[in-house]
């Protein structure tokens, strides 16, 4: 990759990773928030799911926004309202307030979701966006590493207040980097003003485009087992097996090495193999990878060395699958790139959202249950491949 875009996908990475920031290093506090508020653990976890279910449907705004206004502005707009948000999470006096507040962040991060996407296009397309995208994923990566830990020693510190003090520091330097470093890539004569008409049309042409909503759907439940691994792991880590805040934080960054590491080599193996079928060796893996551990956990083997490593293996799997089918769900749509990507990404995150609501009654803090969850979730994506992708339906078949 040429040098300029590896320095705009590290730009873009850093924007990008302050939405999945604002969700890692808030996990270890779940705990203390709910006894500060005097609530139970699953009214914290609420506070995950208004993120989630806000950031979704709000990726509908900024996707439009971009391709009428430029890529710049609808970043900037959604990087106030999340510093505005985030001082607000750090005074709340009660879980409504907390729930409230995380919500508006969801609103002002999902733009941080949608636009980089659109910026990708705007600059590359094909093996290349993939690496761009790989790129990306080394940023937003670290998240899941530092963030959690992060959060851990912010607390030794101070409290789960502090860390909303942090974020929003955070956000303040990127909104530096959107103003003054990132420059704008949507010519003005590509620009579509915002008519509903033509919003309706092209949400129509992407609805009933069966290989856009199959690969929106493949990285959308896949993005809701790590949604719900986040639920969950903090509530497990800690009960199940007695770890710190600080034990817990490590053990998260752990399993994200495995997505970290793989998303490297999509581009390449994309170049060398093509993309579809590395979606659908690597949906396949990251499948079998987590049944297989839900047999090993049922059968007594629950330590947490296991669980660690097994939910490594299936992340590895899943770091091909992320970056690569977000870049072919957009390469045929490049004259729609924002509609595209708010609707794939609203689909996803909105799939998150439903798939932590269905799982949660069953939940009991253990990994017993957890893992299954995560299982179910790439059990149903490597469905949706067998039935979208002709190399899957093939061996599916």
């Amino acid at each position: 990759m040429r040098d300029p875009l590896f320095r705009m996908a590290l730009v873009l990475g850093l924007l990008s990773a302050v939405g999945p920031f604002a969700i890692d290093m808030y996990l270890p506090a779940l705990p203390e928030v709910a006894r500060d508020l005097g609530t139970s653990e699953a009214a914290a976890a609420n506070t995950l799911t208004s993120y989630f279910i806000v950031f979704g449907i709000a990726q509908m705004i900024y996707g439009p926004m971009a391709d009428a206004i430029g890529r710049k502005r609808p970043m900037i707009i959604g990087v106030v309202i999340f510093i505005v948000a985030t001082v607000l999470a750090s005074r709340a006096p009660s879980m409504g307030w907390l729930i409230a507040a995380r919500g508006l962040q969801g609103l002002g991060a999902a733009t941080l979701m949608v636009v980089p996407r659109a910026v990708i296009r705007d600059m590359a397309t094909g093996p290349e966006a993939a690496k761009m995208m790989a790129a990306i994923m080394i940023v937003i990566s670290i998240s899941p590493m530092l963030a959690p830990l992060t959060g851990s020693l912010v607390m030794q510190w101070g409290g789960w207040r502090e860390i909303f003090a942090v974020l929003a520091v955070a956000a303040v330097i990127s909104l530096s980097l959107i103003v003054f470093v990132l420059p704008e890539t949507l010519d003005p004569a590509r620009r579509r003003k915002v008519r509903i008409e033509q919003m309706l049309s092209g949400a129509k042409r992407l609805l009933t485009d069966r290989r856009f909503m199959g690969l929106t759907m493949i990285g959308g439940f896949g993005m809701s087992s790590f949604f719900v691994f986040l639920s969950t792991a903090s509530f497990v880590y800690t009960s199940q097996y007695g770890l710190t805040e600080t034990g817990f934080s490590l053990a998260f960054a752990v399993n994200a090495i495995g997505f970290f590491t793989a998303s490297q080599f999509a581009g390449r193996l994309a170049a060398s193999y093509g993309m579809e079928r590395v979606i659908s060796l690597a949906i396949t893996g990251f499948t079998a990878m987590a049944l297989l551990l839900t047999m090993i956990i049922w059968a007594g083997f629950d330590a947490l060395p296991v669980v660690i490593a097994g939910l490594f293996m299936a992340n590895a799997c899943l770091g091909l699958v992320m970056p690569t089918t977000m870049v072919m769900s957009l390469d045929p749509h490049p004259d729609i790139a924002g509609l595209a990507s708010s609707i794939g990404g609203t689909l996803q995150m909105l799939t998150g959202g439903a798939m932590i609501a269905i799982v949660a009654p069953f939940m009991d803090n253990t990994s017993a249950t957890m893992v299954p969850a995560i299982a179910l979730c790439g059990v149903l994506a490597w469905s949706v491949a067998a039935a979208t992708l002709p190399r899957l339906r093939i061996w599916a078949s």
